[in-house]
This record gives structure tokens, C-alpha cells and sequence, in this order.
């Protein structure tokens, strides 16, 4: 399966954006609110960065206490930021998310970004395509 069938699949493809100069706790407010794991640090909308996830926060927060959540999203943001196009096979994808251990990939076009998805929407997708694969099988058993 290919990336761009995940993005098609996809309920929202709206991917959250916050611009340099955020304070990291406004980002929490933002990942709480929304109830999402990241969000995609741009001032454009389109050019990434960096990344923002829940857990860069809670390691800011162990690392120095919750001054950190005063400080701008620059600061905790990881980058450079790991990405992926839309003609990437899913479990590529999904090996390099496993091995990076990080839950979001922003999917570009050239440097501009189209779409996110997560860990979550790639194993949804697998999960799917299983189910069509042992849909037929169950199939050609009975003689369907």
C-alpha cells in the first residue's frame, strides 16, 4: 500500500501547524484540545521546521522542570524533521517510524507538505488490507 492511498483514507487531512515564536504551552494546549499527538512547527503552513509531539514536551518537562512550557516551540522542536511522499510504500514507512521510534510523518512534494500521517494510520491501513486479503481467501476456500 502506498502513502497516498493512506492520506485518501484519511477522515481529515488537515495537518495542525504552529508558527516559530509559539510557547510550548499553548502547543500542549493545542495537542490537548484537538486531541492529537503532534503538530508540524511552520510559518507558512507548508514548509516544515520542525515537529512537535507529546512526548518532546513530557522530555522538556523531566529535562528542566515546567519552566520549559514558557519557552518557544523552537526549543523542544525536533528537526531536522524525518518525512515521506506519497509514492512510499507504507512498510517502508512504517519500519522507519518503528526503528526512528516516532509516531508522525509529515508527507511532502517536493519541500512543501501535503499531508501527516501517523502510526496509527499506517497500522490501520495494514489492518484493512489484511482483512480484504483474508476476505478472498476465505473465499477461494469455500468456494465463493
Amino acid at each position: 500500500m502506498l502513502v497516498s492511498q493512506i492520506l485518501k483514507s484519511k477522515a481529515d487531512d488537515d495537518v495542525v501547524t504552529v508558527p516559530t515564536g509559539t510557547e510550548v504551552s499553548h502547543v500542549a494546549e493545542i495537542l490537548a484540545t484537538r486531541k492529537i499527538g503532534t503538530v508540524v512547527v511552520s510559518n507558512d503552513g507548508k514548509t516544515i521546521l520542525g515537529i512537535v509531539s507529546e512526548r518532546d514536551i513530557v522530555k522538556d518537562v523531566a529535562r528542566n522542570g515546567t519552566v520549559c512550557l514558557i519557552a518557544l516551540v523552537e526549543a523542544v522542536m525536533t528537526h531536522p524533521v524525518q518525512t515521506c511522499t506519497r509514492s512510499d510504500r507504507s512498510d517502508a514507512v512504517l519500519e522507519r517510524m518503528t526503528v526512528g521510534r516516532f509516531r508522525h510523518m509529515p508527507v511532502v512534494e517536493g519541500d512543501r507538505m501535503v499531508g501527516l500521517i501517523s502510526l496509527g494510520d499506517v497500522v490501520k491501513a495494514r489492518l484493512s488490507q489484511l482483512a480484504v486479503e483474508n476476505d478472498a481467501l476465505e473465499g477461494m476456500i469455500k468456494g465463493f
